[in-house]
């Protein structure tokens, strides 16, 4: 049996942080001071874990310092400082791999260049090879933006090859251009829908001989 654990949501991560303050177990025994707005934030950051969401806190707790009626106040500052960094969910070789760039890629045959560069962005924080997202740029202004404006695949085309020359951080620039770019560009997949269907045609139909006024014309031969 395989069971697919989803994320928990942000409102249910903030009600076990709310339980590990008041319970015996948990944080109780110390005297503390966080209003909910603060509490949330700390369930923002967790992405859906609750083990980075208490760690969090407790973090904050420890390493705050108690006022001199014994109170430890924890404020935005205090848990921007102490949790760790949102992390990003996204793991290269897994499944969210896969969704990420699906999103990404149909944001681009979507014309929503928002979406393509929020997308982008979550695939470069999450350490994916910007040659490979160059090349699903080159991919899409073939398939998705084509006659449209073919001048989309030599703009794609080069900007893979800047980003081959210039690597990292600065070929994000180059990819959120092109992706911006390819988003808003009209779109057309005439090209595409052509090329498979004389592919069936060829696999599958007999398809004759070449036409004689076409053909290569024979070289003379040398007597």
């Amino acid at each position: 049996m395989v069971c697919r654990l989803e994320p928990l949501t942000e409102e249910d991560v903030f009600k076990v942080l709310k339980n590990a303050l008041e319970s015996e177990e948990g944080l109780k025994s110390f005297s503390i001071d966080i209003h909910d707005s603060t509490l949330r934030k700390i369930a923002q950051t967790a992405d859906g874990d609750v083990r980075n969401a208490l760690n969090g806190l407790e973090v904050a707790v420890l390493t705050t310092k108690m006022d001199m009626n014994g109170k430890i106040t924890i404020t935005d500052e205090i848990v921007k400082e102490s949790v760790q960094k949102r992390k990003v969910i996204f793991d290269k070789n897994g499944d969210s791999h896969y969704d990420n760039i699906s999103a990404f890629i149909k944001s681009l045959r979507g014309s929503d260049p928002d979406a393509a560069i929020f997308y982008l962005a979550r695939a470069i924080a999450g350490g994916e090879d910007p040659v490979f997202l160059a090349r699903r740029l080159v991919i899409s202004a073939a398939e998705d933006v084509g006659m449209a404006n073919p001048n989309a695949l030599s703009i794609a085309t080069s900007a893979m090859q800047a980003v081959t020359m210039v690597g990292m951080p600065e070929a994000r620039i180059i990819l959120a251009e092109t992706a911006v770019y390819i988003a808003t560009s009209k779109k057309s997949n005439a090209a595409y829908l052509a090329i498979d269907k004389a592919l069936e045609d060829v696999n599958t139909k007999d398809t004759g001989e070449i036409p004689m006024h076409i053909r290569n014309a024979p070289a003379k031969r040398n007597e």
